[in-house]
């Protein structure tokens, strides 16, 4: 009721949940939008690739992470089994207007983890 009176966007951020549960929450309002974490959504088992081109309308934002699949470990950018390089090329191909959030992980510190994850970025989209 909330969003509903105020007219704000909410923005569901993902972990464990994946398209049923975004489908089910979104149906809620037409002010419950999807902050969509690539990472946990392939690591638990689902498609980033297919739920972007499905649910872009409905999309806030991504957050960018690399995992291992089958609920492994986060991972620097390139090293887990996330398809990043094909999210950021979708996402680049489509035109989504949506941003793409770096969501820094790793132990060398913001200012060495946030360039080697922008260069692999920048690397990808080039």
């Amino acid at each position: 009721p909330f969003a509903e009176k105020y007219k704000c966007t909410v923005a569901l951020h993902n972990h464990r949940e994946g398209p049923e549960d975004f489908g089910k929450a979104v149906e809620m309002s037409k002010h419950f939008w999807i902050n969509l974490d690539v990472g946990h959504f392939f690591a638990t088992g689902n498609d980033p690739i297919a739920f972007i081109k499905a649910n872009h309308a409905r999309i806030t934002n991504l957050h960018l992470k690399d995992r291992k699949a089958n609920n492994g470990p986060d991972m620097p950018f390139g090293q887990g089994d996330t398809p990043l390089k094909e999210v950021l090329l979708l996402v680049k191909k489509e035109k989504y207007k949506f941003p793409c959030n770096i969501e820094l992980v790793g132990p060398a510190g913001p200012k060495q983890e946030l360039t080697v994850c922008l260069n692999y970025c920048k690397d990808t989209l080039a």
